[in-house]
């Protein structure tokens, strides 16, 4: 069984045990957060939600926070000696899916 579950904008699959890095979210390490299902497929049935399917959700129980790796940012302008360097690192949240109801 899996779920299609929705959070910060972006769409996940998972399933029970399933360890997943979602868009930070404000909960301690060991809170338990809920998610909304977009769609449910358990072996021969998958249903749809419009948008969310009714009565079914899945939670979760938050890992740890991290940042992810960095990446490098460069604007350059030709012939104006315009050089910018930045860095950006992506913060985020591990949950473990604890179950799909």
């Amino acid at each position: 069984m899996y779920a299609i579950v929705q959070t910060g904008g972006k769409q996940y699959k998972a399933q029970v045990g399933d360890v997943i890095s979602v868009e930070k979210l404000d909960a301690e390490v060991g809170a338990e957060v809920t998610f909304d299902v977009l769609l449910v497929a358990d072996g021969e049935t998958i249903t749809v939600g419009t948008p969310v399917v009714e009565g079914v959700k899945a939670t979760g129980k938050v890992v740890e926070h991290g940042k992810g790796k960095k990446v490098i940012v460069f604007k350059y302008k030709p012939k104006k000696n315009i050089r910018k360097k930045n860095g950006h690192r992506q913060p985020f949240t591990k949950v473990e899916i604890t179950a799909i109801a």
